[in-house]
């Protein structure tokens, strides 16, 4: 469950997001829609399963992209768990629409909700810890900024959002550099101010990239010995993220070395859907 403040999701990507999902699965019409009467109807939303709620503006966009006078209730909060059978919200709406947006509606509330979901059950082993965990560009495509909303909305961090917003120096680009001191003075002198990552595989890269103070750096498939090792090293001068191969059953353990990040891929690219249901109620 999330622990800070959920600012809302960026209006322009939740339209473009429902625009482009509601084209792809409409096309030219929905045929089976063209034969209800036109009533309005109401419908419940239930889960099937426990999770954490996330993508619920996706959801509700899918509706009133489709009837301006659909009217979504919600009785639980993004960020916040819901129990196995709980109603989580009930929408109304104009059956033809209601029966058109189901799909989409559900296509994003299921994933949003599955990354929020798998991002909590993180923060929840490393609590007491002063670990964070931080998610990837390991997305789905098209949907970047909505999963990494949904990885806040789990109590996680963002990492950058992309290749624009951050300078991010791995092993291939060491390698065409030259160095790793090389990499580094290359990226400042062409990122115009922007955050500098530096990815290691061993102490003696660590040191090298301390010596050029980036703004971060990254062990990659380090072991806990020398996650300690580096954390001493470095002794907070700046901070350290741990990545590659983490799960649930580890993470803990890599927090109480006292690194300060753990980046995990699985909690946008290893999900799976939560599983919600949407039953119209009974004239």
């Amino acid at each position: 469950m999330a622990d800070q403040l959920l600012h809302p999701p960026n209006p322009q990507h939740v339209h473009d997001d429902v625009a482009r999902a509601l084209a792809e699965d409409i096309g030219t019409g929905d045929v089976s829609a063209r034969l209800l009467p036109d009533q309005l109807r109401q419908a419940q939303l239930i889960a099937r399963e426990p999770g954490v709620l996330a993508g619920s503006a996706w959801f509700s966009a899918c509706f009133t992209k489709l009837d301006s006078h659909a009217l979504v209730r919600w009785a639980c909060a993004e960020g916040q768990p819901f129990a196995a059978n709980a109603v989580v919200c009930t929408v109304q709406a104009d059956i033809r629409a209601l029966l058109s947006a189901e799909r989409s509606a559900l296509n994003f509330l299921q994933t949003l909700s599955a990354t929020a979901t798998a991002t909590a059950a993180y923060v929840a082993a490393l609590a007491g810890t002063a670990t964070r965990v931080l998610d990837t560009r390991k997305t789905l495509p098209g949907l970047r900024h909505a999963q990494k909303y949904a990885v806040r909305a789990g109590g996680g961090c963002n990492h950058r959002l992309g290749l624009y917003d951050a300078a991010m120096i791995k092993e291939n680009h060491v390698l065409a550099a030259g160095s790793i001191a090389a990499a580094i003075a290359a990226a400042r002198n062409s990122a115009q101010g922007l955050p500098i990552i530096v990815e290691v595989e061993s102490l003696d890269e660590l040191a090298q990239a301390l010596a050029c103070t980036p703004h971060r750096i990254v062990l990659d498939n380090f072991t806990l010995a020398d996650m300690r090792s580096a954390v001493a090293q470095v002794a907070g001068r700046v901070p350290i993220e741990v990545s590659g191969g983490i799960t649930l059953d580890t993470a803990r353990a890599i927090a109480d070395t006292g690194v300060d990040f753990i980046s995990v891929g699985a909690i946008t690219k290893h999900v799976r859907a939560i599983d919600f249901s949407l039953r119209l109620d009974t004239p």
